[in-house]
């Protein structure tokens, strides 16, 4: 039993040296200059939310569960469209894309969640600044694009701006929590469970990265109703211009 123990601490210990670094607070970061008044004139594309839902093995790994990840689908979409009349200007739904429309909107979702992870390690924490990203974050610098090549996205041609929506929730099997009491005993911080979350404006002529809120410790657990609503409000604190209120709950992520 000794043996069992000592083996599992020291898979704890493997596991926290591999693993992440998890933030605890929200950020959020508007491009110097940008402003959007409410009832402005202009048009926001919403496109359709990327949302991935999975579980955590005992060895950290992702393993997707497409259940899950179609309840979670269904709800924030439902609770999009609960507040987006709250948004403070005009929000259009993307069309359905097929075949090369579709595999655009792909890229460009799995190209703005890359942006967002290079914003939160290169530009929101000081430490990790690149050299052309240290002006203060703090006065609203935000110096990202995600090229032009958002003008050919299926319903630009109509809008102004485009919202993107990222979500990527794994919840900790069985396995892995208990690897986690494990490593509380054993002195090792072991994490069960990711929620990831990015929500952003970007400029359809232009391409740039108007605004964003990039969170890597999301509360709601999107397979229910009600915390999708809760994930869905959190992803649009602080958009420009809207009427959504600030939701003051603690933001303790989902197990």
């Amino acid at each position: 039993m000794r043996g069992i123990f000592q083996a599992v601490v020291a898979a704890a210990v493997l596991l926290q040296a591999s693993a992440l670094p998890v933030f605890a607070q929200e950020r959020s970061a508007v491009r110097q200059g940008f402003t959007l008044a409410p009832q402005s004139g202009k048009t926001i594309l919403l496109l359709r939310p990327s949302v991935r839902v999975g579980e955590q093995s005992t060895a950290g790994m992702p393993e997707p569960r497409a259940e899950w990840t179609d309840q979670a689908r269904n709800h924030i979409e439902t609770a999009l469209g609960e507040v987006q009349q709250q948004l403070g200007n005009v929000v259009v739904a993307a069309p359905e894309p097929f075949g090369d429309d579709a595999r655009s909107v792909a890229e460009h979702m799995a190209l703005f969640a890359a942006v967002s992870r290079a914003v939160i390690q290169y530009q929101f924490f000081v430490g990790n600044r690149l050299p052309t990203k240290k002006r203060d974050n703090k006065a609203g610098q935000l110096d990202w694009s995600l090229g032009p090549t958002v003008a050919s996205l299926p319903g630009a041609g109509g809008a102004d701006y485009a919202l993107f929506l990222y979500t990527d929730d794994h919840y900790g099997s069985t396995g892995r929590k208990m690897l986690q009491i494990v490593g509380m005993v054993a002195g090792v911080g072991v994490t069960s469970g990711q929620h990831i979350g990015y929500a952003g404006l970007v400029d359809l002529k232009t391409g740039d990265l108007l605004w964003l809120n990039a969170d890597f410790q999301m509360g709601g657990d999107v397979r229910e109703a009600d915390g999708a609503q809760k994930r869905v409000r959190q992803l649009l604190e602080d958009f420009p211009g809207s009427a959504i209120p600030k939701d003051d709950t603690p933001k303790q992520a989902a197990p």
